[in-house]
Formats: C-alpha cells, structure tokens, sequence
C-alpha cells in the first residue's frame, strides 16, 4: 500500500476510534499533499510524500523547540505527539556510520575539495540518502570530512 493511501486509511480509522490528535494530524498531512497534486498538476509517489512528511517533521521539530523557549509545555507536549505520529511513516533513520560511509564515498565521486563543493555533495546525498536523513544532519558529516 502507498502512502497517500495509508494515510487516508488511517484518517478513516482514526475517524472511528475517536482520535482526533491523530485525525487532525493526517488530515494536515492529507492537505499538504492535495495542494502540491494541484499546484504541479501531478500524481505524487512515495518519495515525493515522504519529502512531504520530512518537511511536516522539521516543522514540529521546529515548534517544539520554540514553545520550550515559551515554556509552553501544553503545546511542546503536542508537537511532539505529532512529530512521532509523522515519523511512523518515514523509513528507518540511517546509523552514523552508514552515513559517514555513503559520504565519503559522495565526496570522491563528486570531487569535493573544500566548502565550495557543499551544494554538489547535498544534491547527490539527497539522491542517495532520501528521507533516511534530514538535511541538516547529513550537512553536518559533510562538513565534518570537509574540513578535516
């Protein structure tokens, strides 16, 4: 089963439980990936919901660091509710070490020398990687190997 059709599948049964965190959360979710179908006027397949996914986990991520700021602990404890139903659906994080390897091997295929080459080494790790890894953790190895 596909994503966007999981999804609907679990609205539906979120429906029946009487879960309305969770059923508000899929429903965001649901919209998301409507408004790109009609702005681009394309079917979206599962890399493209899960890059939608990502993005609804950075912004949870996002909040819940500033309603601790806040001291809002209300609103923290319900980003991250959210944050957790969303991540049930991306793949497995990668390890640090199979991510550090798929790195360094970028950085020899692309020919990185130095912080210039950021932009060729972040395309071809989103390429590889997908949504194993957020963007800014893979920037951070990247980094790592670059300066060293």
């Amino acid at each position: 089963m596909d994503l966007k059709t999981q999804i609907k599948a679990d609205i539906k049964e979120a429906m029946r439980a009487k879960e309305t965190a969770k059923r508000d959360t899929l429903r965001n979710i649901q919209t998301m990936i409507k408004q790109i179908e009609v702005d681009e006027r394309k079917e979206l397949n599962d890399a493209d919901v899960e890059k939608i996914l990502m993005k609804y986990a950075k912004q949870r991520e996002d909040g819940i660091t500033q309603f601790k700021e806040a001291g809002r602990e209300d609103l923290v404890s319900k980003e991250e509710a959210e944050l957790a139903l969303v991540r049930s659906y991306l793949p497995e994080p990668m390890g640090d070490a199979e991510l550090e390897s798929i790195l360094k091997t970028i950085i020899t295929e692309v020919g990185a020398t130095g912080m210039q080459d950021m932009g060729k080494i972040m395309g071809a790790a989103k390429q590889v990687i997908g949504s194993k890894a957020d963007g800014s953790r893979i920037n951070k190895v990247a980094k790592k190997f670059l300066l060293n």
